[in-house]
């Protein structure tokens, strides 16, 4: 159980620090360099970090042998203070095995990212590691019209500040995307949707518990590869951390997984679970207003079905804004979350 965990929280990074630029996945850094770029001139002029890319942060292709010696090329050198990831993609799993768990577990450096990042994330809370759920240099430091102060606040919370931070509303967001190899559509921000606030569902309750989760659909992998889903009494008391890609799996392909991991067993043992609202809007499926807003709200009833008979009783909370939709808040993962249910308020532990 998480009780008896020897948590490990990362020191914190100082101004004019190092840090890795890594593609742990996807090489969009490589595909779209100038809109890397853009990133990158942030983390230098907003945080005066250093960013220092490895030899496969823009190899297209690169095997998953080549990302795993880059990663350890990080977390050994004593100069580089945090890894921050350039995006997510679709295979980072095969990163996984190539690993060497006593080199990261006894480096220990804040990770950062998202997305295909929930399998990095994942394996670093196995080695009893906190880390970082959210942030990519691709797509929310170089946002379009520049980054939102929701970001970049959080993401200073996660690389240079100690304490509790409210994670609250927001008043707009976008499910909308830029084109990135149009770079005039990255000169003006994306139209935004006003907030509808949060649902809160077994609000009667006030529970604080270590964060693990993420990405829900590699969440999903990582219990059909059944290697590294811990056993499900691992998770006893933790808050389940959960977000869908811009894939758009259904509310039926919701519903699902949730009900593999309850047949598993594992979704009973969570007493909170707070999702965040489902990014419904994606140039390959250019949904209206109104269709966003049925999307959105099917898969909030996706999750609660799947509790109504897995777990009944878990405080349940659904729309905070850590997915892919924008703006995104970084969050503590693999350390502690209060869902204060009577209040309406969630705090993150950094």
């Amino acid at each position: 159980m998480t009780e008896g965990k020897d948590w490990v929280t990362p020191p914190k990074v100082e101004r004019g620090d190092r840090v890795a630029i890594l593609s742990p996945s996807w090489a969009g850094a490589g595909v779209f360099p100038e809109v890397h770029e853009i990133g990158l001139r942030v983390l230098r002029e907003h945080f005066d970090l250093v960013p220092v890319e490895y030899p496969s942060t823009r190899r297209v292709g690169s095997t998953p042998q080549e990302r795993a010696d880059d990663l350890h090329a990080a977390f050994l050198d004593s100069s580089i203070k945090a890894v921050l990831a350039v995006i997510g993609g679709s295979d980072q799993l095969t990163v996984l095995p190539h690993l060497n768990p006593d080199l990261l577990g006894q480096n220990p450096k804040a990770f950062v990212g998202y997305s295909d990042n929930t399998n990095l994330l994942n394996y670093l809370w196995n080695l009893g590691l906190s880390s970082y759920h959210g942030g990519s240099t691709l797509v929310h430091l170089a946002r379009p019209g520049g980054p939102h102060d929701v970001s970049m606040s959080s993401l200073h919370h996660a690389l240079f500040d100690r304490g509790i931070f409210e994670i609250s509303p927001v008043e707009n967001f976008t499910d909308l995307h830029c084109r990135w190899e149009d770079l005039s559509t990255l000169r003006q921000p994306l139209p935004t949707t006003r907030d509808e606030g949060w649902h809160w569902n077994n609000a009667d309750q006030v529970i604080t518990g270590v964060t693990w989760g993420g990405n829900l659909e590699i969440l999903h992998w990582n219990l059909a590869a059944n290697r590294w889903i811990q056993p499900v009494d691992t998770y006893a008391g933790c808050i389940l951390l959960l977000e869908t890609s811009e894939e758009m799996p259904s509310a039926d392909e919701v519903f699902r997984m949730l009900r593999n991991f309850g047949e598993r067993g594992l979704l009973q043992k969570f007493p909170a679970i707070v999702m965040a609202k489902a990014k419904a809007w994606n140039s390959t499926s250019p949904l209206t207003d109104s269709e966003r807003h049925h999307f959105r709200h099917s898969q909030r009833d996706a999750v609660l079905r799947a509790l109504e008979t897995y777990n009944p009783d878990a405080l349940f909370v659904y729309g905070p804004d850590f997915g892919h939709t924008d703006p995104q808040y970084v969050l503590p993962y693999g350390s502690l979350m209060t869902v204060n249910g009577p209040e309406r308020r969630l705090f993150a532990h950094y």
